[in-house]
């Protein structure tokens, strides 16, 4: 069986702060209080402060996790980081307003006179324009005021204070189609959008060579007969001039990017298809997830950006990292549901299998939630634990000595550096990173372990994950 290759991977942030307050905690915790929302619409960050953020300067690929200062990194006033980085971008908020008028084919939205002109001229100059419908931003000027008065309508503000948009319900009596979940599905596709544009015209490839698309976000996409019909994969396609593609989703809670990849792999691999885009938006619902920890310790609020990443897979071209299909790892129901039952199965058996020592592998990208954000709310440093965990399988399976721990971990691993939407935290955030590291030089092998909370959805107590192995393409070396 022939190994397909990752020829190219995008990582993109949308900076939210007004959009903040609909994530489900602040949506839910807010009116409570009006002391607290005062604190928290007081504690949102300028775009200049997102931009200078360590952590979204490694997720758009411009500094390697590992080569992050020290924190806290919420202090931080770097003047000359760019929203632009080698992954991607930062896009600023009125140019996602924008983004999602032009990839809304319902007329949901509707923009403030003064917000689409403002959307629009700045999307003019991006660097991506021309593969954007930017007409149906004018298509979306309206009263937004009167709007706003509709039954069932969702006020929108740019940063604190200004009202810019309303958003509005799809029908009167289908929860699955209420302004809420279509903002959240909207602010989706327009991520996932955006990630796939940066990944075909960083590669230079033809939109219409893809044959297939896979989807791996968080969203439901339905309506009341079909709440998780799905298929953003092929809404995703639509708008970014993929005209002969098709798609279909992958779901499996924060876990979903692994099998995504390792779907599209197969597809490749078998020729059924010569190249798959795995794409992902971000997750509205997680906005300000943890606010609360946040502000009890005098820190602006982190979880103000949502989140994109995009893939391609395609069949060997000689240059590109491989994805070794031989060498997946699955949490198999008998497994056990402990973290170190989970590593044994996703990080150790799959390498034991391939007769690969644990020390072939550089880098270990895991769940690499951002510290900053999990630790002030009390959730501890996820990274850091499953590295532990990681290194104590080793040096329990022989690999290393127990003295090695610290140093393993520290090697193998890094700190989080991603916003708290758990698909894109699951290792899909350091692929870009991945890519670079086999190619130039610094790595032969990279394991991808994602984690899925299957009790999340009151369906099963189990967890679950995948993890697979990338290569140095030995042709390229």
């Amino acid at each position: 069986m022939s190994n397909p290759v990752i020829s190219g991977a995008t990582q993109v942030l949308a900076h939210a702060p007004g959009l903040a307050r609909h994530g489900s905690k602040p949506r839910r915790e807010l009116p409570k209080d009006a002391g607290v929302e005062s604190s928290f619409l007081a504690s949102l960050r300028t775009f200049d402060q997102a931009v200078a953020y360590p952590p979204h300067q490694a997720y758009i690929g411009a500094v390697h996790p590992r080569s992050m200062p020290e924190r806290p990194w919420f202090e931080a006033t770097d003047r000359a980081a760019s929203r632009f980085g080698p992954a991607g971008e930062l896009m600023p908020e009125a140019e996602l307003l924008g983004l999602l008028a032009a990839v809304d084919h319902f007329d949901l939205l509707v923009l403030s006179e003064d917000v689409a002109e403002e959307a629009a001229a700045a999307l003019a100059g991006h660097p991506l324009a021309k593969r954007m419908d930017l007409d149906r931003i004018e298509r979306a000027v309206g009263d937004v005021e009167k709007v706003s008065a509709e039954p069932g309508a969702l006020p929108l503000h740019l940063g604190a204070d200004r009202l810019a948009a309303v958003f509005r319900r799809g029908d009167e009596a289908d929860e699955a189609l209420s302004a809420y979940v279509l903002l959240d599905n909207l602010a989706t596709k327009a991520t996932a959008t955006l990630s796939l544009l940066h990944l075909v015209t960083n590669l230079d490839v033809d939109p219409t060579s893809i044959d297939y698309v896979v989807g791996c976000g968080e969203e439901a996409v339905g309506d009341r007969y079909q709440r998780g019909g799905g298929n953003m994969a092929k809404a995703v396609a639509e708008v970014s001039g993929l005209t002969e593609a098709s798609g279909m989703d992958v779901k499996n809670f924060c876990a979903a990017p692994i099998p995504g990849l390792v779907v599209g792999a197969a597809l490749v691999a078998s020729g059924t298809f010569q190249r798959v885009a795995v794409v992902a938006g971000g997750s509205l619902a997680k906005l300000g997830m943890k606010f609360q920890g946040q502000l009890r310790h005098d820190m602006p609020v982190l979880e103000d950006v949502l989140g994109g990443a995009a893939a391609l897979v395609e069949a060997d071209d000689g240059a590109s990292p491989r994805i070794r299909l031989d060498v997946v790892g699955r949490h198999r129901v008998s497994a056990g549901g402990s973290s170190p039952q989970i590593m044994e199965a996703l990080a150790v058996e799959p390498l034991q299998r391939s007769g690969i020592p644990m020390t072939d592998v550089d880098d270990y990208a895991t769940e690499l939630h951002n510290p900053e954000i999990t630790e002030p709310q009390g959730s501890g440093n996820v990274p850091e634990r499953n590295y532990r965990t990681i290194a104590a399988l080793a040096a329990r399976s022989g690999a290393i000595a127990k003295d090695e721990l610290g140093d393993f971990a520290a090697a193998r691993g890094m700190p989080g550096f991603a916003p708290t939407q758990g698909h894109l935290a699951s290792a899909l955030c350091y692929l870009p990173h991945a890519l670079d590291r086999l190619r130039g030089g610094d790595a032969e092998r990279v394991m991808m372990i994602a984690k899925g909370s299957l009790f999340l959805g009151r369906m099963s107590q189990m967890s679950d994950g995948m993890s697979v192995l990338l290569e140095k393409n030995p042709e390229g070396a």
